[in-house]
């Protein structure tokens, strides 16, 4: 199956990225990119692709990676809403309290007043 999606270039802590068509049994770090489509260069926010090139390779059945999804939908290249690419944050659990912490708390809330209850009237004779 051929994938378009990001190979990264550049030096340590300047990375770019070349938008590439590959192979999806090859890593795209391999280097063997079929065609390359254009660069994305985060840090000063440039962006160039080569609209037709893409849009030819997706009506042959090439599938795009989420990030470089993205991309086109910023750039107009293809339509739709962006894709969620963040990892989900694991929720919070709260540490498991001890017995004598449990014992602790409930000795520690203050206990609901308890207020009489009214006897009702008798009935009139």
């Amino acid at each position: 199956m051929l994938k378009i999606r990001l190979h990264r270039v550049g030096k340590k802590h300047d990375p770019s990225f070349r938008v590439v068509l590959t192979d999806s049994r090859r890593a795209a770090s391999s280097g063997k990119a079929i065609e390359v489509l254009g660069f994305y260069n985060a840090q000063k926010d440039q962006i160039k692709l080569s609209g037709d090139k893409i849009k030819d390779w997706i009506t042959k059945g090439a599938q795009v990676s989420d990030t470089v999804h993205n991309l086109l939908v910023r750039e107009k290249v293809i339509k739709g809403p962006k894709i969620n690419v963040l990892p989900s944050q694991p929720k919070k659990e709260e540490p498991t309290k001890t017995g004598a912490e449990v014992a602790q708390s409930v000795a520690a809330e203050p206990k609901a007043e308890e207020k009489p209850v009214a006897e009702p009237a008798e009935a009139a004779k």
